[in-house]
């Protein structure tokens, strides 16, 4: 004979809810436990109350693993990435692999070549490259997506079925996707290359001195937050094509925005910007006028408020 608690439910029904409400946040675990209950007590009581056990046990095997049920009660995807979200991921992803990574890999390999290696060298570290980059590439890309993932919103509720109704309207297809991909792909490169510059310090002197490009003293302060902004501006495009122009992003793209142009600007504006030892080899005697930098902040400056009001258009649109 069956041992019903108060709540009508067996010993293996509250197990079956025990382990549902332990993937849900503990804010909800009392109201879904309850729910649960309620719901199998009320369906094991409708098959009649000869053999409550088989029924009860009947029950629970439709309502299916307790994890999946879980799932849908937390409104949390079992899947890293799903199939909403996937052929953007596999797009941008071979979008990144075949213009990022070649670049990098084929300036590391030149400066292999220039500094006399061997074949075998030049090889392997091309091959190191691409394993490496290529590496972080699908690492991040991977882990912005599985957040875009979880932070998107269910159109049903849990256990409800799937009506034709839940179709989404149809819409023409969106010419603005080539841009974005175009966007994630140039910030993913300057990115790239600027960690890369650091690492590799491609400038070669007469007297053979390797040299980084930009001025080593930024990796003391200024070149972090322009490094914040380019990986925020990446991770915003990103959201951008795979979820489409919302306020709250335009938003957050001011603030990347903002934290990529305005250090930048004013590293140029000190002429803080490249190695003082590349300048001065590269230029001999000539020095680089102001004029020139000035013009450069004003293009930067310009070029950021552009992108800002560009955005917040999209959102009107």
């Amino acid at each position: 004979m069956s041992m019903l608690d108060a709540s009508g439910t067996g010993e293996l029904a509250d197990r079956y809810v025990a382990e549902v409400v332990r993937h849900i946040p503990a804010g909800r675990r009392g109201d879904v436990a309850d729910e649960l209950r309620g719901t199998i007590a009320d369906t094991v009581e409708a098959r009649g109350p000869a053999g409550a056990d088989a029924a009860e046990r009947e029950v629970l095997t439709e309502m299916g693993d307790p994890v999946r049920l879980a799932a849908l009660y937390a409104d949390r995807p079992l899947v890293l990435i799903g199939p909403e979200l996937y052929p953007a991921y596999v797009r941008l992803l071979r979008i990144l692999l075949i213009t990022v990574l070649p670049v990098v890999t084929a300036m590391s390999a030149a400066l292999d070549v220039l500094d006399g290696k061997g074949a075998a060298a030049v090889i392997g570290g091309a091959a190191g490259t691409v394993l490496s980059l290529g590496a972080q590439m699908i690492a991040w890309l991977t882990v912005v997506f599985a957040l875009v993932e979880r932070s998107g919103t269910r159109s049903a509720a849990p256990g409800t079925a799937w009506k034709p109704d839940d179709l989404p309207e149809r819409s023409a297809p969106k010419r603005r996707d080539a841009a974005l991909y175009a966007g994630v792909a140039w910030h993913s490169l300057l990115l790239a290359l600027i960690v890369w510059q650091h690492t590799a310090q491609p400038y070669r002197t007469d007297d053979g001195t390797h040299l980084e490009v930009l001025d080593p003293g930024l990796w003391s302060g200024w070149i972090w937050p322009v490094l914040a902004g380019l990986a925020g501006l990446v991770a915003l495009d990103v959201i951008r094509a795979v979820r489409g122009p919302t306020r709250l992003l335009a938003v957050w793209n001011i603030a990347a925005r903002a934290a990529f142009t305005l250090p930048l600007a004013w590293i140029l504006y000190r002429q803080e910007f490249f190695d003082p030892a590349v300048l001065s080899d590269a230029n001999g005697d000539w020095q680089t006028p102001d004029a020139f930098y000035t013009v450069v902040v004003l293009l930067i400056l310009l070029g950021g408020a552009r992108d800002v009001v560009r955005r917040l258009r999209e959102t009107r649109a």
